[in-house]
């Protein structure tokens, strides 16, 4: 799958449009996000290719998205601009869109296609470069750092890198001054503070803000806004370039949990502490 090319004025696709008020560009904000199985719910992976099993999952926007999206709409808010999500997922995925449009985002990009199935985290950033790339000027795209279900934590760098921009990870704060995106990045030894010229890739973490409820009049609203569903071939991305057969990694081999058994009751009559640390010792825990 090559890089994405830039497009030229008129050559955009059918689904892709650009922002103009006048001669300017207004900022066009593409927020990542992901449908996810609900980490209280029961998670299995198929047994006969050893996927995550979708279809018997309760599924959500992930949380993490959610914050992207907010982050995205408060930009929106302060500058000016368009926000567009953009999902790779099968049909039902179209929920999670739902949800990002009633918090107020302008329109959403559905990559939807079977042959996406098993799909790596090499290929998927790939393919989301690909759609990104076809919306012609895009000025910010943000990520959550990493998505509950995979928690592989590199899809927004990977999508950087196909699409030649900066990158700036783990973001606890965004400001947008003219033409220069400034973030704050907290690590385990410091905060450290990242700046770059857009375009550019920004990936925030949970500390980013707290998203807001969807009102009824933006639950009502979303059901009017443009959802463009795109197979492979309207993405103009090849089936071999996707898909679990030609992965750069798969799952080989999965074994169910084990129940979870009845604990050990230790009554202390004097001798709890030295019962407990025995109990220890016979589980090699100490």
């Amino acid at each position: 799958m090559e890089p994405p090319p830039r497009h030229s004025e008129g050559d955009h696709p059918w689904w892709a449009a650009e922002l103009l008020i006048g001669n300017v560009v207004i900022m066009n904000i593409v927020v990542l996000i992901k449908q996810v199985p609900d980490t209280w719910s029961a998670r299995t992976l198929a047994a006969s290719d050893h996927t995550l099993d979708r279809a018997c999952a309760d599924v959500v926007l992930d949380e993490i998205n959610e914050r992207a999206v907010e982050e995205a709409l408060t930009i929106k808010e302060a500058v000016g601009g368009e926000v567009t999500v953009v999902t790779m997922g099968p049909q039902r995925a179209t929920e999670a869109i739902r949800k990002a449009l009633s918090m107020g985002a302008d329109k959403a990009v559905h990559l939807c296609d079977e042959g996406l199935h098993g799909s790596c985290a090499v290929q998927t950033a790939k393919a989301l470069a690909t759609v990104i790339g076809a919306l012609g000027e895009v000025d910010l795209v943000i990520a959550g750092n990493e998505a509950t279900d995979g928690t592989v934590g590199a899809i927004p760098a990977m999508v950087a890198d196909v699409l030649g921009l900066p990158e700036l990870t783990h973001a606890r704060k965004v400001t947008i001054e003219g033409r220069t995106v400034t973030v704050e990045r907290e690590t385990d030894d410091a905060v450290t503070v990242l700046r770059a010229e857009l375009p550019a890739v920004v990936s925030v973490n949970e500390k980013i803000n707290e998203p807001r409820y969807p009102s009824f009049k933006g639950i009502m609203a979303a059901k009017k806004k443009p959802v463009s569903t795109l197979s492979l071939a309207d993405a103009g991305i090849a089936h071999g370039d996707v898909g679990l057969a030609g992965a750069t990694s798969t799952v080989i081999e999965s074994t169910p949990r084990p129940p979870r058994v009845a604990g050990q009751i230790v009554t202390d009559e004097g001798d709890g502490g030295a019962r407990i640390a025995d109990y220890l010792i016979g589980q090699k825990l100490i």
